[in-house]
C-alpha cells in the first residue's frame, strides 16, 4: 500500500516510526505548519515534520487541508490510505476523496465513547476504568466513521493524561498498521459505530482546569491528574496563580483550599478529605516540592487556595 501519514505532535510519532518500519510505502507525511516556540519564538517544525524529515520522508505542511496546491500534491502521492494520528485539522470532502482507501485515523479512546479533542482527559476525569484506542474510516461527521479495530488499556490509579496517553500511542501505533495490513489484504470491514455508549470529549481549556476545592478528594484529584501535563491544573494563592501536578490522598480533615504547612508537606483541603501536594509550580518559578514553595512563601497552616 502506498500510505501518506498524517499527524502533528510528538504522540503521533510512535505511529510514523511503526509505519516506516511496515514494510508498505510511505510516500509523504502531512503536518501543520511550523510554528513559533522557544524564547526566541522561531519557527520549529512539528515533531511529526521533523521525524519525516530525518526519515527522508517527503512533509507537506498546508496552512489547511483544503488548499488546491495541497490537494493537487496529495494526488500526485496517489496515496492507497492515509494513514491519520493527531493531525489537527478538519478535513474537507475533496480531501477524503483522494486516497483509494480513504483516511484512517487511529483516535484515542473506544467509540463511539469519548469523541472529540480530549478523549484521553475526559475518560481520567470521568474516573473510566479502562480507556483505549480504535482505528476508523474518516467521515465528515466527527469521529463518526464505520471502524476497523480497538484496543483496550486498564486506566491505573495515579495515571495522569500524559502517562495514559504515551501507553495508548504505542500500542495504538502497533494497531493502526495491523488496520493498514488488514485493508491491504482484504481481511478488514470496517462496522459502522453502534448508537449506544456515545459520549464527546471537547478540548480542555485553561478555565476548566482551575481546581474546585469544594468538591470531593477524588473529584480533585481527578481533574488534576486530567489536566497533567496540558493545560495544567491550577489554583490561585493572594492572586497567584499556582499549577499543580498530581496529589494523594489523606485520611486529614479541613476546610475546602485551607493548607495544612508541616516540614515536609503541604494539605490542601477539599469537600471531603484534605489531599497532599506532589509538585508545584509558582508564576515564575521552577517546578519544586509543595514542601519547599511553602517554605519558601513563608506560609503557615491556615493559610487559603482559591482566593483570588
Amino acid at each position: 500500500m502506498r500510505l501518506v501519514f498524517a499527524g502533528t505532535p510528538e504522540v503521533a510519532v510512535p505511529s510514523l516510526d511503526a509505519l516506516a518500519a511496515s514494510g508498505h510505502e510511505l510516500v509523504g507525511v502531512v503536518t501543520r505548519p511550523d510554528a513559533p516556540a522557544g524564547r526566541g519564538r522561531k519557527l520549529v517544525a512539528s515533531p511529526v515534520g521533523q521525524r519525516a524529515e530525518e526519515l527522508g520522508i517527503p512533509v507537506l505542511k498546508p496552512e489547511h487541508p483544503r488548499d488546491p496546491e495541497f490537494q493537487e500534491a496529495l494526488r500526485a502521492l496517489q496515496p492507497d490510505v492515509c494513514p491519520v494520528v493527531a493531525y489537527g485539522a478538519l478535513l474537507p470532502q475533496s480531501a477524503l476523496d483522494i486516497p483509494v482507501h480513504g483516511w484512517v485515523n487511529l483516535h484515542f479512546s473506544v467509540l463511539p465513547g469519548w469523541r472529540g479533542a480530549a478523549p484521553v482527559q475526559h475518560a481520567i476525569w470521568a474516573g473510566d476504568e479502562v480507556s483505549g484506542a480504535t482505528t476508523f474510516r474518516i467521515v465528515k461527521e466527527l469521529d463518526a466513521g464505520p471502524t476497523f479495530g480497538v484496543m483496550t488499556e486498564r486506566i491505573r490509579p495515579g495515571d495522569t493524561a500524559g502517562d495514559l496517553l504515551e501507553r495508548l500511542a504505542e500500542g495504538g501505533a502497533g494497531l493502526l498498521v495491523a488496520t493498514i495490513d488488514g485493508i491491504a489484504d482484504g481481511s478488514l470491514e470496517a462496522r459502522e459505530q453502534p448508537p449506544e455508549g456515545l459520549s464527546y470529549a471537547p478540548k480542555i481549556l485553561v478555565e476548566d482546569a482551575r481546581v474546585d476545592w469544594t468538591e470531593h478528594a477524588v473529584a480533585v484529584d481527578r481533574r488534576i491528574r486530567a489536566c497533567t501535563p496540558a493545560p495544567g491544573a491550577w489554583s490561585t494563592h493572594e492572586g497567584e496563580r499556582i499549577k499543580l501536578g498530581p496529589v494523594t490522598h489523606t485520611e486529614t480533615a479541613l476546610e475546602p483550599g485551607v493548607l495544612e504547612v508541616g516540614k515536609n508537606h503541604v494539605l490542601v483541603g477539599t469537600g471531603t478529605t484534605a489531599v497532599k501536594l506532589g509538585d508545584v509550580k509558582a508564576f515564575g518559578k521552577k517546578q519544586m516540592a509543595a514542601a519547599d514553595w511553602a517554605r519558601g512563601a513563608r506560609l503557615e497552616t491556615g493559610a487559603r487556595f482559591g482566593d483570588g
